[in-house]
């Protein structure tokens, strides 16, 4: 299924849990670039003619997971069933927001006015279904492996102030 990735998931869970915030925004980044270089070197080498460090137009997916990280530290400054699915759901939004914007930007297939911009949403539309399900299903697994684990182990326990 297309978008179905665990790297939105992977930005709110390091938002909510990393003490060192800046590690919450990176991990999810280092993550997406580790998989562009295979998926652009391996699987889609034919498509570039020589080793790709970076897409064009690649700063507006990794735009996004800054984003998500960075909502991800108001909204999930205390860990809750709701807030996770909150999370999860402006996770998904603010991707589809930011992505399709900047698709709409770089590609010419699409006017630069509103009716373009409304176009190109309308195109994004079949991914949405994939990303929607993977920010819900990989919050459920990280947040609640995390729940989980710190029922059964005291150390993993946060402690508040």
């Amino acid at each position: 299924m297309h978008n179905f990735s665990p790297l939105g998931a992977m930005a709110l869970f390091g938002a909510a849990y990393f003490a060192k915030k800046w590690q919450g925004v990176l991990i999810p980044l280092l993550a997406t670039w580790v998989s562009d270089l295979f998926i652009n070197n391996v699987i889609y080498a034919r498509y570039y003619p020589e080793f790709t460090w970076f897409y064009s137009g690649f700063y507006w997916q990794y735009g996004s997971y800054i984003l998500i990280s960075v909502l991800g530290f108001f909204i999930l400054r205390k860990v809750s069933m709701p807030r996770v699915i909150a999370g999860a759901l402006s996770a998904t939004t603010l991707f589809f927001l930011v992505s399709n914007f900047g698709c709409w930007l770089a590609n010419p297939m699409y006017g630069q006015n509103i009716s373009g911009l409304l176009s190109c949403y309308v195109a994004g539309v079949p991914f949405l279904k994939g990303t929607l399900l993977g920010d819900l299903v990989y919050s459920g697994v990280l947040f609640g492996s995390c729940a989980l684990m710190q029922s059964q182990i005291p150390a993993l326990r946060l402690k508040h102030a």
